[in-house]
């Protein structure tokens, strides 16, 4: 098929054209700079199908144009499909496929390493060397070992990031709505989320981006959380509600902040904006913290799962246009 690929950057253009090489697909790769939205959507004319990411827009209006188009299936590089109207998809007829699964390890590892910089200080120390201070001051952390450690979300990314946790000695608190067997196993303990913001040092998401999710840390949450505690998140921007952190932030309540994701993400990562004026308010007084670490939603970006990625969904687009069933939940419609 020929193939519209939207957000694409020169990393998505190398690994989706060697995994469309090796496995020997004919599918005709035209890449595309834009993100897809309801300005850019023409661009999407006469492509049988189109591939997008995560901050690409498919509400009902852009969807509706692409069927109008001849795109018959959407073909997302990613886990997440919260970006897609899905039940409007259903209506048009337009398949709707993505990447349910590609390394958990990348992320987990990736959540572990912000957890290690915020806890050790990491981000300031380095800074301090740069600058001929050798001074300890201010740098003052503390260990895993022994400390209590909630994980929002026991999937396989929660999982692999309890299992490393396992190996800090860390104790593990969990929560769930359907409790993972192998999480058990690593001994980690079941509670209830309430539970798990007052009792756990440090908090990291990794559930689902749902209406019952959005905002689950906001002003409440923050509030019910144990003096101090530290705040991670590699899953969705939208889990945590911004503004509230702030204030968190700015009191003392939450010990600390590290995040690879953001509510309104899309008008700033995966672009250079170092020459630009920084127009999120909410953002920028983020940065001021000393006691906030920000990633620009790379924990997905290792080799392994980048080639993952891109072979599932040259996968998904030949399953499609032969006319077989995509295995398991890689439909989303």
């Amino acid at each position: 098929m020929r193939v519209g690929v939207f957000s694409a950057k020169r990393y998505d253009r190398e690994h989706l054209a060697r995994a469309n090489a090796e496995a020997g697909s004919a599918h005709e790769l035209v890449f595309l700079d834009a993100r897809l939205t309801g300005e850019t959507v023409a661009l999407a004319a006469g492509f049988p199908a189109i591939c997008v990411f995560v901050n690409d827009h498919l509400d009902a209006e852009v969807l509706g144009a692409l069927a109008a188009g001849a795109t018959r299936v959407v073909a997302l590089r990613c886990a997440g499909f919260n970006n897609v109207d899905v039940a409007a998809a259903r209506k048009l007829g337009l398949a709707v496929v993505r990447v349910p699964a590609y390394s958990p390890h990348a992320v987990a590892e990736h959540t572990l390493g912000l957890m290690l910089t915020l806890i050790r200080k990491l981000h300031r120390a380095t800074s301090r060397v740069r600058e001929g201070n050798f001074s300890l001051e201010g740098l003052l952390g503390f260990e895993l070992h022994g400390r209590a450690v909630g994980v929002v979300g026991t999937g396989k990314i929660g999982e692999t990031v309890l299992r490393v946790l396992s190996g800090f000695g860390a104790r593990l608190l969990a929560s769930d709505p359907t409790p993972n067997p192998a999480c058990i196993a690593l001994g980690a303990s079941y509670v209830p989320l309430p539970e798990l913001f007052s009792t756990a040092d440090v908090i990291t998401l990794h559930c689902p981006l749902t209406p019952a999710t959005r905002h689950l840390v906001d002003a409440a949450a923050l509030a019910r959380m144990k003096p101090g505690a530290i705040l991670v998140n590699t899953g969705r921007g939208a889990l945590v509600d911004a503004v509230a952190l702030i204030e968190a932030l700015k009191t003392g309540r939450l010990g600390g902040l590290a995040i690879d994701v953001y509510e309104e993400e899309e008008r700033l990562f995966f672009e250079d904006h170092s020459g630009d004026v920084l127009q999120d308010d909410v953002f920028a007084r983020l940065l001021t913290f000393p006691n906030v670490v920000i990633t620009g939603h790379q924990a997905f970006f290792t080799e392994e799962a980048l080639g993952a990625i891109c072979q599932t969904t040259i996968a998904n687009l030949t399953a499609f246009e032969s006319g077989q069933m995509i295995a398991g939940d890689a439909r989303v419609a």
